[in-house]
């Protein structure tokens, strides 16, 4: 079983948490437990896990896709939480910075190309555009589970350049299309190519719109709240 949950985000899934700029979610696989990004605020991000029952001392990788503040905001609330985890983090971080985070983490990774996290799971490695970043790749059972932050780089080129071939399942996070008119929005979804999705963040309302269109059923709500099993 798979589970994913959003712990912030600036749509809302559920009432009860708060929401703010930012993106970070709280994946459950058989072997590991994996916080992908922090959001901007890490008081609220550690309110939000505890409202839906997460604890961060069993976070095993703390995954960070780029290094704008919405994403890496909570950062030192959550090693305050949980100094025992693996940070992987992208090589657009300053030298300073990343040697503080040896520092107050167990193990430290900074991720330039394609590579190996643990088993089944894997960064792209770096895209090389305006503001470069990573995504995350869970390969389970022969399909593809992409997770992005913003996905500045497009959609489109993420999906087209992830270096494993295999069906991809499920696409989530920020789709980075809030600025797109809909002729722009029209032609990038064309180009997306996955079973089910979850457009959140800074996907913008008119693609999340568009999306729920063409996906009709195999399209998941996000927001903050949200949680998705597989």
């Amino acid at each position: 079983m798979l589970r994913f949950y959003i712990l912030f985000d600036n749509y809302t899934y559920d009432c009860n948490l708060d929401s703010f700029w930012g993106f970070s979610c709280y994946i459950e696989t058989k072997t590991k437990n994996i916080l992908f990004d922090t959001g901007s605020n890490g008081r609220i991000l550690l309110q939000n896990a505890r409202k839906m029952g997460i604890n961060f001392k069993n976070i095993d990788i703390l995954f960070l896709s780029h290094n704008h503040w919405d994403h890496i905001g909570g950062i030192d609330s959550v090693l305050e939480e949980n100094p025992n985890l693996t940070l992987i983090v992208p090589n657009t971080l300053s030298k300073h910075f990343i040697k503080d985070l040896r520092k107050l983490s167990n193990d430290l990774i900074v991720i330039d190309k394609y590579s190996k996290i643990s088993d089944n799971i894997y960064s792209t490695g770096m895209f090389k555009s305006k503001i470069p970043e990573q995504a995350l790749i869970l390969d389970i059972e022969d399909k593809l589970y992409i997770i992005t932050g913003c996905a500045h780089m497009g959609i489109p080129n993420l999906l087209q350049n992830i270096p494993i071939k295999k069906p991809i399942e499920y696409l989530l996070g920020g789709f980075h299309m809030i600025n797109n008119n809909s002729f722009e929005i029209k032609n990038i979804i064309e180009n997306i190519n996955t079973k089910y999705i979850t457009a959140t963040h800074c996907s913008g309302k008119t693609a999340i719109g568009m999306l729920k269109i063409k996906y009709k059923e195999r399209f998941i709500a996000g927001g903050v709240g949200a949680k998705i099993i597989f």
